[in-house]
């Protein structure tokens, strides 16, 4: 049995919002969750692979919501923040997965509209999560936020523009709101993953070797330490290499 397959329960009777479900990280995340006890709202685009995950955490034993949006429809983020007050009254755990690449290219080259589209996804929706379920993630009584980031964010990697700057932001937006909940129930902190076996990993680097990266289930161990009740941690931005070494 692997460290991945272990249940304890320790998210018993938790609810967990995590965006980009269907695949990569969140799928690993949502499956973590779930095996765990949580119930999972799995944010996606695409609602076939939706429910893929949802069918593996039934196999599992538990519990999802689907939701498949783009989280370029603002509205549908405040929509959801309304929903989940209806029928739970709280939420426990957010999960800011959800990402894109966008093209890599000098600065000078990129697209107006794609700069705005990396942005929408990887920053603004971020932050229209937080804005939108904020409420609810103090009527828990150990909410927990998790954001992602990228060691492009502190290198300034030539080429990586657009992705870099939302990443950067996405730092500091998580250090603000974990800074303005310092004497709360709320904690907030940002995991940089590193390259990890994704879609994404292989759009930026296609040459490299998938077999070489970490596997998304050994990331999301990382994830689920940070969502316990027990995780007293704040503020911080965490590499994955770092904590598994």
């Amino acid at each position: 049995m692997t460290s991945s397959d272990q249940t304890t329960g320790r998210l018993e009777g938790r609810l967990a919002v995590i965006t980009g479900a269907s695949r990569g990280i969140g799928k690993s995340v949502s499956l973590a969750f779930a095996r765990e006890g949580a119930h999972c709202i799995l944010v996606a685009r695409t609602p076939g692979a939706l429910e893929d995950v949802d069918d593996a955490i039934q196999a599992l034993g538990g519990s999802a919501t689907l939701v498949p949006v783009d989280l370029t429809d603002f509205d549908a983020i405040d929509r959801l923040g309304a929903s989940i007050y209806e029928r739970w009254g709280k939420l426990d755990i957010l999960i800011g997965n959800a990402g894109i690449l966008g093209t890599l290219s000098p600065i000078g080259h990129i697209k107006v509209e794609e700069w705005q589209k990396v942005l929408d996804v990887n920053l603004t929706a971020n932050w229209r999560l937080l804005r939108s379920l904020d409420p609810l993630l103090r009527e828990s009584d150990a909410g927990r936020v998790i954001m992602v980031s990228s060691g492009v964010a502190q290198t300034h990697k030539a080429y990586w523009g657009t992705y870099a700057v939302s990443k950067a932001a996405v730092e500091a937006m998580a250090g603000i709101y974990a800074n303005e909940n310092a004497n709360t129930h709320i904690n907030c902190n940002t995991i940089n993953p590193g390259a990890t076996r994704t879609n994404m990993r292989a759009q930026a680097m296609p040459g490299e070797d998938p077999e070489t990266l970490p596997h998304p289930d050994e990331v999301a161990q990382l994830f689920l330490e940070l969502a316990l009740p027990s995780c007293d941690q704040n503020g911080a931005v965490i590499n994955f290499r770092e904590w598994r070494n």
